[in-house]
C-alpha cells in the first residue's frame, strides 16, 4: 500500500468530525504532491465495508480518469456513498443500488435515458420565469424579516421549490421533502439528534411519497415529468421503485447540493465585499460556476475497481474502494491559476463540482446554475447590504461540505 507518509496516523479524510470544522485542504495539497495516489487506512468495517480503507484519488487530471471509466471503476458494487454508518447492514447498502446514482451501465444508460427528459433545455428553460418570480418572493420575504439564518430563509427554498416544480409536487409537500431529506443525510451529526434508524425511516417515507405520486400519474397522466417519466407509452418508463429512487436522489443531489453551493456561495461573497460588488454591478455570467468550484458541496464520491488496475503508477487490487475527492480536484493548481482565490469572473472555469464527467456527470448541473443565479440576482436587487451576523456552523457530514447555519442581517 502506498500512504503518505507526511500525514498524521490515523488521518482519515471523511472523518465526518473534519468536516464539521473545515474541509482538509492543507492536507490534500500534500496528497497532491506527495502521493496523489495514497492508501488511507481504516480500522475495519468503520465505513459501513467488510475492508480496512480506501484509495484517496485527489488530483484533477485522476479525479476525471476515473469518472470516465465505469467498466474498471464501479459505481455499483459498493455504491457511491464513501462512508455510512459502522452499524449499516448490507442489504441497506444493497437497497440503494436502485438510485441512478450508483448504477453502471448498462443500467445506468437506460434510466439516464427516460429521466434526462426532464433536464433538456427546453425543461430548464421553461422554469425560469417561475423559478425567478419564487426566488424574489423568497428573498422579498427575508428582506422584510430583516435578519436571521441565511440557509433556512433562502438558501434551503429555492431548490426544494424547484424540484417541487419540476416533477410535479405540490408546493405544500415541500416542508416534508425537507424535513426527510435533512433525516437522511444529517445521522452523523449529534446536534440534529438524527439516529442512523430515523434516516433510513425518512428515506422510505420520501420513497413512499413517490411512488404513490407515480402510481397516480401512471393510472392517470398529467402535464408534469412524472407522467413523462412513468407512463412514456413506447419510449420505455421507470418502475415505481425506480422512480421512487429518483426522487430520493434528487432530494439530496439537486436539494442538499444547491442549498449548499448558495450558502457556502453567500458566505464567500461577504468574506470577499470586493466580489459582491462586483456581482452587484456586472452579474457575471461566470459567477455560478465559480461558486461551485468554490462551494464544492460533494466533497467525495466512491468507485470500486472492478480488476486489478493502476492508477497514476499506483496498483490497486480488484475490490478496493477509491475515494474521488472532488474538493482536492478543484484545488489543483496544475488546473485553476491562484485556486485559493475566489474570483467569479474565473474563465475557464473546469471544476469538477458536477462530477468528473463519465456516465455520472451532474444531470441537473445547467438547473442548479440557473437556481444559483436567479437567488443572488435576487438579493443583489433587494437586499444588496446583506451582512454577516455570525460565524457559519457547519454539518458533521462525511460526505457533504455543508452549512447548517449562517446568520445574516439583510439590509442596512
Amino acid at each position: 500500500m502506498t500512504s503518505c507518509p507526511a500525514l498524521p496516523d490515523g488521518f482519515d479524510l471523511t472523518d465526518p468530525d473534519l468536516y464539521a470544522h473545515r474541509v482538509p485542504l492543507p492536507e490534500f495539497a500534500l496528497l497532491r504532491r506527495t502521493a496523489p495516489v495514497s492508501w488511507i487506512p481504516q480500522p475495519h468495517g468503520l465505513a459501513g465495508f467488510a475492508d480496512d480503507g480506501y484509495w484517496a484519488v485527489t488530483r484533477h487530471a485522476d479525479v476525471r480518469w476515473v469518472s470516465a471509466r465505469p467498466e474498471v471503476f464501479s459505481s455499483a458494487l459498493n455504491t457511491s456513498v464513501i462512508r455510512f454508518h459502522p452499524s449499516i447492514r448490507g442489504e441497506q447498502i444493497d437497497a440503494q443500488k436502485l438510485m441512478m446514482l450508483n448504477m453502471d451501465p448498462p443500467e445506468h444508460t437506460r434510466v439516464r435515458q427516460i429521466v434526462q427528459r426532464g433536464f433538456t433545455p427546453r425543461a430548464v428553460r421553461s422554469l425560469e420565469g417561475a423559478l425567478r418570480a419564487r426566488a424574489r418572493a423568497i428573498v422579498a420575504a427575508a428582506r422584510e424579516r430583516g435578519s436571521g439564518d441565511f440557509v433556512a430563509d433562502i438558501a434551503c427554498e429555492l431548490p426544494l421549490q424547484a424540484i417541487a416544480e419540476l416533477i410535479g409536487i405540490p408546493q405544500h409537500d415541500r416542508a416534508r421533502i425537507f424535513d426527510w431529506t435533512n433525516k437522511m443525510i444529517a445521522y452523523d451529526d449529534p446536534e440534529l439528534a438524527v439516529t442512523e434508524e430515523t434516516g433510513t425511516r425518512s428515506a422510505a417515507e420520501l420513497i413512499a411519497y413517490a411512488m404513490d405520486l407515480a402510481a397516480a400519474r401512471g393510472a392517470r397522466p398529467a402535464a408534469d415529468i412524472v407522467s413523462r417519466l412513468v407512463a412514456a407509452e413506447g419510449e420505455g418508463n421507470l418502475r415505481s421503485d425506480e422512480f421512487g429512487f429518483f426522487v430520493l436522489m434528487l432530494a439530496v443531489a439537486g436539494n442538499e447540493t444547491t442549498r449548499n453551493a448558495i450558502s457556502h456561495g453567500m458566505h464567500a461573497f461577504l468574506a470577499h465585499p470586493e466580489q459582491w460588488e462586483l456581482y452587484r454591478r456586472e452579474r457575471p455570467a461566470t459567477a455560478a460556476e465559480e461558486i461551485v468550484r468554490w462551494a464544492t458541496p460533494v466533497v467525495s464520491f466512491q468507485r470500486t475497481a472492478t480488476c486489478d488496475t493502476e492508477l497514476g503508477g499506483v496498483r490497486i487490487a480488484k475490490g478496493h474502494r477509491v475515494g474521488l475527492f472532488y474538493a482536492s480536484a478543484n484545488h489543483d493548481p496544475e488546473v485553476f491559476e491562484d485556486p485559493g482565490t475566489f474570483d467569479i469572473t474565473r474563465d475557464p472555469n473546469p471544476h469538477l463540482g458536477f462530477g468528473g464527467g463519465g456516465p455520472h456527470f451532474c444531470l441537473g448541473k445547467s438547473l442548479a446554475v440557473l437556481e444559483i443565479g436567479l437567488v443572488f440576482d435576487a438579493i443583489a436587487d433587494a437586499a444588496p447590504g446583506i451582512r454577516q451576523a455570525g460565524e457559519p456552523r457547519r454539518l458533521r457530514s462525511a460526505w457533504l461540505n455543508g452549512i447548517k447555519e449562517l446568520r445574516v442581517t439583510y439590509g442596512p
